[in-house]
């Protein structure tokens, strides 16, 4: 599954399933954590500046990649604009430019931006959506420079999309960035995206790291007894055959490799369970009264 790639609306290719690298920062546990994902298989791999971490990649790197016989244009980086960066101009040029040094990198083969809404505005304040009109106009001068081959957001709800794709300076985003399993499944947001040609790709596809509640989801379970594979196995196979990219993290060798093993098929009675479990719950950040 590490090797399928989606197509985006850009003609750039992502992979299906990567990895995710929020809460590991130590540099000896990211070297560790991204030695075992590439021999593992992962060649997707996904930071931002708020996981205070990009540093500490680009050394893992750097060190690993000969290692594994790969090169920079073997693995797919992304990263994250923060609030705090929002606005557009030098001040976001700069933000971008900055993850690019610390990851050791000429180029970022995706950057999001992380939130909808800017750092020191409340949620209710319609200059939200004029900071970040701004804020993607500059990445759209990085991308067409080279910079950051493909561009797109993070957190962004239906509102959110309808209002960028309308006015977006000729680049719609590649990609949203959201959190996505059976307790917060959205097909309406699905469908939104695919309208645009935008790939939906799932964090927190195994509920996030504050909560055990999807992971322990008795019809998860109920699946994963029958298929005879792990609960985490089950969601994570999930979003592929919706046709979601997703980035699930792991720490411990066992995740690690267990993640990508998900060659097995959940049938199409199993998947409308899943699909229909009651519960409509973001257990990380919820964007929804950002304006």
């Amino acid at each position: 599954m590490t090797s399928t790639l989606f197509k985006l609306n850009d003609g750039n290719e992502l992979p299906l399933l990567g990895f995710g690298t929020y809460l590991i920062t130590r540099q000896s546990e990211i070297t560790r954590v991204c030695d075992e994902a590439l021999k593992a298989g992962y060649r997707s791999f996904d930071t931002a500046a708020f996981y205070n971490n990009e540093t500490e990649l680009g050394l893992a790197f750097k060190k690993l990649l000969p290692k594994h016989n790969l090169t920079r244009k073997d693995i797919y980086i992304t990263s994250k604009l923060w609030i705090d960066d929002h606005g557009g101009g030098a001040k976001t040029e700069n933000a971008a430019k900055e993850s690019l040094r610390k990851l050791q990198c000429e180029y970022l083969d995706l950057y999001l931006i992380h939130w909808p809404g800017a750092g020191g505005l409340a949620p209710s304040n319609p200059n939200n959506a004029v900071v970040r009109r701004q804020t993607w106009s500059t990445l759209v001068n990085l991308h067409k420079k080279g910079l950051l081959k493909s561009i797109g957001v993070s957190n962004y709800n239906i509102r959110h999309i309808k209002e960028l794709v309308s006015d977006c300076d000729g680049v719609k985003p590649a990609v949203n960035q959201v959190e996505w399993h059976p307790h917060i499944y959205q097909p309406d947001l699905l469908e939104e995206c695919r309208s645009h040609g935008i790939l939906l790709q799932a964090f927190s596809p195994l509920g996030g790291t504050n909560t055990k509640a999807v992971l322990q989801d008795p019809v998860v379970n109920s699946i994963a007894e029958q298929l005879k594979v792990t609960p985490g196995r089950v969601l994570i196979r999930w979003i592929i055959q919706h046709k979601v990219a997703v980035i699930p993290k792991a720490a411990s060798s066992k995740h690690i490799e267990e993640n990508v093993q998900v060659d097995f098929v959940i049938p199409p009675n199993l998947m409308e369970e899943l699909n229909k479990r009651p519960i409509h719950r973001k257990y990380d950040w919820d964007s929804d009264n950002i304006v």
